[in-house]
């Protein structure tokens, strides 16, 4: 007789990340999952009631390592900051997690915590509660953004050298030679020297960040006068 495979909410995480690696979110489902346990779709119901609770707990997940990594140290600049680089670095590891995040409700412990420590970075600042919180929600926006721009970015590469066995680059280059330059010139400008390659970089993310603290700063100057 064949031996039931043990089963715990921990190795279906694991699964499931493994499952969203491989297939991404669109292919996702609870089928699929329990194939790879090796285990009968309906024993997932025992721990999770539907998929939708299965990313609730995948989100409150990542949540939890955020948490974990992040150091809440120095003043809300440098809190702030920091607080963007852990989440970047976090949501990279972790496949489909942005999308994840932004599905998912703060009915989780670990996710109301992650809220919560992210508005406590810009607690002693004098802008109002509202401000604050379009403060942290317009910082981890853009993470969220940037990590999900670059996920994509790979991802069609990935498809359209499957499909059309050229690389991207080729097809770029015909379109824009098949345009009027007025309307493609400084576009062609930024492709031929180099530039569209910064996107999704170290660089590129520092930048962006630089931009919102410094835009931040300048609101709570103008709380000070």
């Amino acid at each position: 007789m064949k031996k039931q495979p043990q089963i715990s909410e921990e190795r279906i995480l694991e699964a499931s990340w493994a499952l969203l690696g491989e297939e991404g979110l669109e292919k996702f489902s609870l089928r699929r999952l329990a194939d790879r346990l090796q285990i009968q779709a309906p024993s997932l119901y025992w721990y999770f009631k539907s998929k939708q609770d299965l990313y609730q707990r995948l989100a409150n997940h990542v949540s939890r390592v955020i948490l974990e990594e992040f150091h809440h140290e120095g003043d809300w600049k440098e809190q702030l900051a920091e607080l963007a680089v852990t989440v970047r670095s976090v949501l990279s590891r972790y496949p489909c997690s942005t999308q994840l995040m932004m599905m998912t409700l703060p009915h989780e412990p670990d996710i109301i915590k992650f809220t919560n420590r992210m508005l406590l970075c810009v607690e002693s600042t004098p802008l109002d509660q509202a401000e604050k919180m379009q403060v942290v929600t317009t910082l981890v926006n853009y993470v969220y953004f940037f990590v999900l721009d670059d996920y994509q970015h790979e991802r069609n590469i990935a498809i359209m050298l499957q499909e059309r066995k050229l690389p991207p680059g080729e097809d770029m280059v015909r379109v824009m030679n098949s345009m009027n330059e007025e309307d493609v010139s400084l576009f062609r400008r930024m492709y031929t020297t180099g530039l569209f390659s910064l996107m999704g970089t170290d660089v590129a993310f520092e930048f962006g960040l630089k931009v919102i603290l410094l835009g931040i700063e300048q609101v709570i100057k103008e709380h000070e006068r």
